[in-house]
C-alpha cells in the first residue's frame, strides 16, 4: 500500500466520522488530519469521504479502501507485538565490537557464560582496533579503553585500567640487577612512533632503556614479553591471567585510562542488550578486582 503515514489518518476518520473527532483520537489537529486525507485523495485520485449530515462518510472508493487499510493495521500491530516480544523473551543478536587482545584473553567466557545462561541471543564479535561507530549502528556495543568518551552514544565506565611496565619474571631476574638507574641494559617492546607510548616509556622509571623491538599489535606484545623479549605496557588484569609475567620493579602505573561499555541511545530499552551491558559490567568488574 501506498502513503503510509496518511493511513491512521484515514482509519480515524472512516472511523470517528469527522475530522474533529479523528483529531482527538490520534492527539493531532484538526488541519493536520484534514491535510494528511487531502493528500490521500490526491494521490490516489479519488475522492474517499463525502460530507452528509451525519458528519463524513466513505464514498465507494473510501469503501474499497477500508479493508486493505484495516489488514495493514494488523499487519503492523502484529509484527510491532513480535518484536516486542523478542526483547521481553531476551533473544535476537548482538554486535559486538573488542580489540583483540580483550577479546581473546578476558571477555571470550564472559562472552560464552552469557550465551550459556540466555540460548536465545546470538553473539556477532567484531575483533579490532579500529573504533566502530556506534552513532551509525556499525555495532550495538562496543568495549573501548580511554580516558573518556565524547561521542553521542550511551557509555558506562565499567572501572580503571591502569597499566604497568611488565616483563617475565626470568627477564626481571636476569636483567634488572645489572641495570642502571633509568633503565640502560633493559629493552622495551615498542608501538613504533605513537607519542602516547613514547609518553608512557619518559615517565616509565627506565626512560634511557633501548627500544629493541617494534609491534603493534598488543597481544604479540604480551607473547613477546611472556618469552622474554623484553619490557612492555600491559594492563593489570593480564598478570592475573599470565602468573609467568610480573609488574617490572621500580616502574611507574599509568591510570589515565578506564574500561568502558558504550552502545546506541536507540538501545536503551533493548532487554537483551540491557542485559548484555549489565552482565558483561559485573564480569569485568570482578576480573578488576581480582587483578588488584
Amino acid at each position: 500500500m501506498q502513503d503510509w503515514e496518511q493511513m491512521p489518518f484515514f482509519l480515524a476518520v472512516a472511523r470517528t466520522g469527522s475530522l474533529r473527532a479523528a483529531a482527538e483520537t490520534l492527539g493531532a489537529t484538526h488541519a493536520t488530519v484534514r491535510r494528511h486525507i487531502e493528500a490521500l485523495e490526491a494521490g490516489y485520485g479519488v475522492q474517499l469521504f463525502r460530507r452528509t449530515r451525519r458528519g463524513l462518510t466513505l464514498t465507494g472508493a473510501g469503501e474499497t479502501l477500508l479493508p486493505e487499510a484495516e489488514e495493514a493495521e494488523t499487519l503492523l500491530a502484529r509484527a510491532r507485538n513480535g518484536l516486542q516480544g523478542l526483547d521481553r523473551e531476551a533473544s535476537g543478536t548482538i554486535r559486538v565490537s573488542v580489540d583483540p587482545m580483550t577479546g581473546h584473553f578476558l571477555l571470550a567466557p564472559v562472552f560464552a557464560e552469557f550465551c550459556r545462561i540466555y540460548p536465545q541471543v546470538e553473539l556477532e564479535i567484531s575483533l579490532t582496533f579500529d573504533i566502530q561507530q556506534i552513532s551509525n549502528l556499525e555495532a550495538d556495543i562496543a568495549i573501548r579503553h580511554a580516558a573518556e568518551i565524547t561521542d553521542d552514544v550511551v557509555a558506562r565506565k565499567l572501572q580503571a585500567l591502569p597499566i604497568s611496565v611488565c616483563a617475565s619474571r626470568d627477564y626481571i631476574e636476569t636483567h634488572l640487577p645489572k641495570a642502571g638507574k633509568k633503565g640502560q641494559g633493559l629493552s622495551f617492546i615498542g608501538y613504533g612512533p605513537v607519542p602516547e607510548m613514547q609518553r608512557f616509556i619518559a615517565e616509565s622509571g627506565f626512560p634511557e632503556a633501548t627500544i629493541r623491538h617494534t609491534c603493534i599489535d598488543p597481544e604479540m606484545h604480551l607473547h613477546l614479553a611472556r618469552a622474554g623479549a623484553g619490557m612492555s605496557f600491559l594492563p593489570h588484569w593480564v598478570l592475573q591471567k599470565f602468573p609467568d609475567l610480573q609488574r617490572v620493579p621500580g616502574g611507574t602505573v599509568d591510570e589515565g585510562r578506564s574500561t568502558w561499555v558504550v552502545y546506541h541511545e536507540d538501545l536503551r530499552r533493548v532487554a537483551r542488550v540491557r542485559m548484555f551491558v549489565d552482565f558483561l559490567a559485573q564480569a569485568v568488574i570482578a576480573a578488576g578486582r581480582d587483578a588488584r
